[in-house]
């Protein structure tokens, strides 16, 4: 359950979505929406699934774990560190102190 509230927050951050918009859509509470995001396991599987269909329609569960979801590579994408040059002898000098 925990790797489903994961992937349920990743999908709703990628989404450009707060909890409580998405809580709102999904007719939950907000309580609610931070419980499935922790990967509470009292909650049913109902409510998952409306919490889905409110971040992402049209996106089953098993996509959801299989992480397939455009948005979620494109988070993954800007996520991942940046290359950057060395600094030159010059710049190095400069901030030498």
């Amino acid at each position: 359950m925990i790797l489903l509230g994961q992937r349920l927050a990743r999908l709703r951050i990628a989404r450009h979505m707060t909890q409580a918009e998405a809580a709102v859509r999904a007719g939950l509470s907000r309580n609610t929406a931070y419980r499935l995001e922790k990967g509470d396991a009292g909650l049913a599987i109902g409510q998952v699934l409306r919490y889905i269909e409110a971040i992402a329609p049209a996106t089953s569960l098993l996509e959801l774990l299989q992480a397939e979801d455009p948005a979620l590579a494109a988070l993954e994408a800007g996520e991942k560190r940046k290359r950057t040059r060395g600094l030159s002898k010059e710049e190095l000098t400069k901030l030498d102190f």
